[in-house]
């Protein structure tokens, strides 16, 4: 398959979920070329933004992972 490059968006709604986006995260680090972490602790949520480059299957296993994820939504768009 070919690589694409996108981006993808983590809002993290419950703070026990922190660890856990992050070692997914980490686990597909191979795909991520930027990472930039936004805490927004007067609203309650933290925000996770990536730039990665990967095959469609590649990033579906990446957020997918991350979707599953009690108190965690994402959204990721591919160019």
């Amino acid at each position: 398959m070919d690589k694409r490059i996108g981006s993808a968006i983590i809002i993290i709604q419950d703070d026990q979920s922190v660890s856990l986006v992050n070692k997914i995260i980490s686990n597909h680090a191979d795909l991520i070329l930027g990472r930039q972490g936004i805490p927004l602790r007067d609203k309650g949520i933290n925000i996770i933004s990536l730039v990665i480059e990967g095959d469609t299957d590649e990033i579906g296993s990446l957020t997918g992972s991350i979707g599953r994820i009690k108190g965690v939504k994402v959204k990721s768009l591919l160019a």
